[in-house]
């Protein structure tokens, strides 16, 4: 029998180690809710480091979930390269114009200075709060982009698609700098307390790109970078297809990896067994819409397909619940893993 009553970090770091805990780990991903929580604009919010753990604090001992974040929001980092951020009453904040508007304007990039960014400041200390005030019972969980594929951000998707295949010096002149930083930003959150780092990467994704070009630029970018960076990673990509990926990202030394609701959960699982902790895949997009019925029903199901054995935590499969999910559908996720989520899993045919 499983040992009853872990706490969340004995619970998460049992089922990275593929061993079964006492019950399925689950992460709600609400930096969004927390504006709402507190009833201020998503720009007051994300201001004040005290505002998001404030709410995230709250939001946990009402939910239950296992993993919290000190991470604002994406384009935190693209900010930190003295690019804009535009808000959104009810959505995730997001990138401004592109500082990268010509090819040439990569040789100027100056790699930001971590502790010398007030927003990226703001983040650690909410990173050092949120352990303190779990008395380090529960993982928090660090964020960065991938170097390979923050430059949609930076110069806009069409534009870094181009310069992947015409410009071959420059994008490694661009990979370079995004990985100094990207390796510099995860080591900064772990030293902030961060029990493992979120690397997402979008643009790897076979939804993206070909796997040809995927093994000679994202799959190199990940390995080298993954190596570097002081604690175990979860690759992530925000909500893009993972199929046929599972052996590729192994190699790349990562320890899990956040599969989309189009994926094959089941397949996924049995590929990645004792190798890979699956994180997903709850659908956000329907999400707004479940009935609490439907809430359950859709745990019940993600639990049957992935659960046994360990390895698995689940979530939504983007990474970041959208701010249009009810309280209901939210609790009535929680009520469900804890119904259904206890091991031996007995109930699974």
């Amino acid at each position: 029998m499983p040992e009853t009553n872990m706490n969340s970090i004995e619970r998460v770091l049992t089922s990275m180690d593929h061993d079964e805990p006492d019950r399925v780990p689950f992460s709600l991903a609400l930096m969004l809710h927390g504006a709402k929580l507190l009833n201020i604009s998503m720009k007051e919010y994300f201001s004040d480091a005290e505002n998001v753990v404030k709410a995230q604090i709250h939001l946990w001992k009402k939910y239950g979930h296992d993993i919290l974040t000190g991470y604002f929001y994406g384009p935190i980092e693209f900010e930190a390269f003295g690019g804009g951020v535009i808000y959104f009453d009810d959505g995730p904040p997001n990138s401004g114009t592109p500082i990268i508007k010509e090819y040439e304007d990569i040789n100027q990039l100056k790699i930001p200075e971590i502790y010398e960014s007030e927003r990226l400041n703001e983040v650690l200390k909410a990173t050092r709060l949120l352990v303190t005030k779990t008395n380090k019972e529960v993982p928090i969980l660090g964020v960065v982009i991938s170097p390979f594929s923050l430059p949609v951000m930076q110069m806009g998707f069409g534009k870094y698609i181009e310069l992947l295949y015409e410009q071959p010096k420059l994008f490694e002149d661009l990979m370079r700098k995004n990985q100094a930083f990207c390796i510099e930003w995860a080591n900064a959150q772990i030293e902030a307390g961060a029990a493992a780092i979120a690397y997402y990467d979008p643009v790897s994704s076979p939804t993206i790109i070909p796997r040809e070009l995927y093994l000679e630029t994202g799959w190199k970018i990940a390995k080298h970078t993954l190596e570097k960076i002081n604690a175990a990673t979860v690759t992530h990509f925000a909500s893009a297809r993972t199929e046929g990926m599972i052996e590729d990202l192994i190699k790349t030394g990562t320890k899990g990896i956040g599969v989309s609701f189009h994926d094959d959960l089941k397949k996924v699982k049995e590929k990645s067994k004792g190798k890979l902790v699956v994180v997903g895949n709850l659908n956000g997009i329907d999400m707004p819409n479940w009935s609490t019925e439907q809430a359950e029903a859709y745990v019940k199901t993600t639990i049957s397909r992935a659960a046994r054995g360990g390895g698995f935590i689940l979530n939504d499969n983007h990474g970041e619940i959208p701010y249009q999910v009810p309280e209901r559908v939210l609790m009535a996720i929680s009520d469900a893993i804890k119904k259904w989520g206890k091991y031996p899993l007995d109930w699974i045919d």
